[in-house]
């Protein structure tokens, strides 16, 4: 594990110390901007922002990070802003990055929703929602394949996805019960080659 950037945490982090820690006010708008530009799966625009421009995290870190996020309950983008923005600047932080991130897109679905409810049997709408459904889907993929770049030469790791893919994508095993299942095994894994 990395040393924590945060003395005072109760709980053993993942994040080790970086020289770019943001403050809640940079917190709040790169997630605001996140929020407002993110069509779909807002993961790889969230990697770029926070690994590739802003420098908080880097590649490792984001995916350890994400992965306790998918782990836990609600949404993956919504609990990795509360934890990044935790992680830096404690509640504050963790405040600012989650209403960053939610402002602009409550006020544009409750817009969308009322013009969406007038003319949703239009076609042209039928089809640019169409459209946006199948490029969000390409940068989900996208994501998926940047995420196993640093996995690249380690097989018991790259094992560990593949079977958690197999098991949710093609047995339709529910995600909970495989995450339950395959966090211990990868753990103990770890635990071992580390021996």
């Amino acid at each position: 594990m990395s040393a924590p950037i945060n003395s005072n945490a109760s709980s053993e982090q993942i994040i080790e110390h970086h020289p770019v820690k943001p403050g809640c006010r940079e917190l709040f708008m790169g997630f605001f901007i996140l929020g407002l530009t993110g069509f779909g799966g807002v993961l790889p625009m969230a990697r770029r922002m926070i690994v590739e421009k802003k420098n908080w995290l880097n590649g490792d870190e984001f995916t350890e990070l994400l992965g306790l996020c998918q782990f836990l309950p609600g949404g993956n983008i919504i609990n990795l802003s509360v934890a990044l923005g935790n992680e830096f600047q404690g509640l504050r932080g963790a405040l600012a990055a989650i209403f960053g991130l939610i402002l602009a897109p409550t006020a544009i679905v409750v817009c969308l929703g009322v013009v969406y409810a007038r003319y949703q049997n239009d076609p042209i709408v039928e089809h640019l929602f169409a459209g946006l459904a199948a490029g969000a889907a390409g940068l989900l993929l996208s994501t998926g394949i940047k995420m196993l770049l640093p996995l690249k030469g380690k097989w018991l790791q790259l094992t560990i996805v593949i079977v958690g893919i197999i098991a949710i994508a093609g047995l339709r095993l529910p995600m909970l019960l495989v995450m339950l299942v395959l966090a211990p095994v990868s753990i103990f894994l770890f635990w071992r080659s580390q021996q």
